[in-house]
């Protein structure tokens, strides 16, 4: 009798004990997601301090901080096309502590232009949002004396070697693309980052480039380079006595979008949270006057949305990097 008293009394300790340890830890994830975030945010971004995504996502980070009320440290990762940047993101625990600001054409363009990425734009991660629609701007140096799209395409044609400059896919593909539609033939110098290549732009070393707006527009403001158009289906605020590529008498329109991302498996509560933060910030009158003055617009997708937009984009990428003969590097 008294060892079944016993035995009964340690079987109600040791259930009790589960019971206690079941507190103690189940709601723990739960708590995770409902204090988060309880210390710093860091975002990632694919390019060196002073170009003209650090530019954006800068903006965005200082005002993100505001709402979260936690540090927002920006790491700039530049190299392989924001591929190390991404890769560092795809492998980071997936807390919700670790956020890729990200361009549309690294997300679906890097799946057709790198041949052995060591993750995936669509499984290894989670979309959170979009924030900003991106003009790229058509240029040559202020000295150049073409002034139109047309000039630039005889001219070209009028030569056998031409060289344009390119840091990011976006600006390879669009100029592969311009080449193709204008039936002009030029080779591609690589450039780390915008600011590297400017001097290239303005003492003619390179015939033309086409370079991400963010940056362009203080260049062609200051009169370093000229705009001969841009790449957006309609003008910029920015920029606005300039031609898009339409009106300029080519059927072409190109707009990388940029967005935020975590690792995949990162709780839907944080997803939701940062994604209604991000849209926040990108629905502010101060964040569409800061994105006209850098020839961008606001945009504001949540996770599903962002998701079918970048599933979208990676269905026109393929025929069009197949369409401008681009071989996986």
């Amino acid at each position: 009798m008294n060892d079944r008293l016993a035995m009964g009394r340690k079987g109600r300790a040791a259930a009790l004990a589960l019971a206690l340890l079941a507190l103690v830890l189940g709601p723990r994830p739960a708590a995770a997601q409902q204090d988060y975030p309880n210390r710093a945010l860091h975002v990632c971004i694919g390019f060196p301090a002073g170009s003209g995504a650090d530019i954006l996502g800068r903006y965005f980070a200082a005002q993100l901080e505001k709402l979260a009320g936690k540090p927002v440290v920006v790491e700039n990762k530049p190299g392989a096309n924001s591929n190390i940047a991404a890769g560092i993101v795809a492998t980071a625990k997936p807390d919700g502590y670790s956020i890729l600001f990200i361009a549309s054409s690294n997300m679906a363009g890097s799946r057709f232009l790198f041949k052995n990425l060591p993750f995936d734009t669509v499984k290894d991660f989670t979309p959170v949002a979009s924030y900003a629609e991106i003009a790229f701007v058509l240029t040559v140096g202020a000295k150049s004396p073409i002034k139109t799209v047309a000039e630039l395409t005889a001219y070209l044609k009028s030569r056998k070697q031409n060289k344009y400059g390119a840091t990011n896919q976006t600006a390879i593909l669009s100029t592969e693309y311009y080449k193709q539609l204008a039936g002009v033939d030029a080779v591609h110098v690589a450039y780390r980052t915008a600011p590297e290549a400017l001097p290239d732009v303005e003492d003619g070393t390179l015939d033309f480039m086409i370079m991400d707006g963010t940056f362009a527009v203080g260049p062609i403001k200051a009169g370093k380079i000229r705009a001969l158009a841009v790449t957006t289906s309609q003008r910029i605020a920015a920029l606005p006595d300039v031609p898009t590529m339409a009106e300029a008498g080519l059927n072409f329109e190109w707009a990388p979008w940029w967005g935020v991302y975590v690792p995949a498996a990162t709780p839907a509560a944080i997803v939701a949270k940062l994604g209604a933060w991000m849209n926040q910030i990108s629905k502010t009158e101060e964040t569409r006057q800061f994105l006209e003055r850098i020839a961008s617009l606001p945009m504001h997708d949540d996770t599903k949305e962002a998701n079918a937009r970048l599933l979208s984009d990676i269905e026109k990428w393929a025929p069009l990097v197949k369409a401008a003969k681009i071989e996986p590097q």
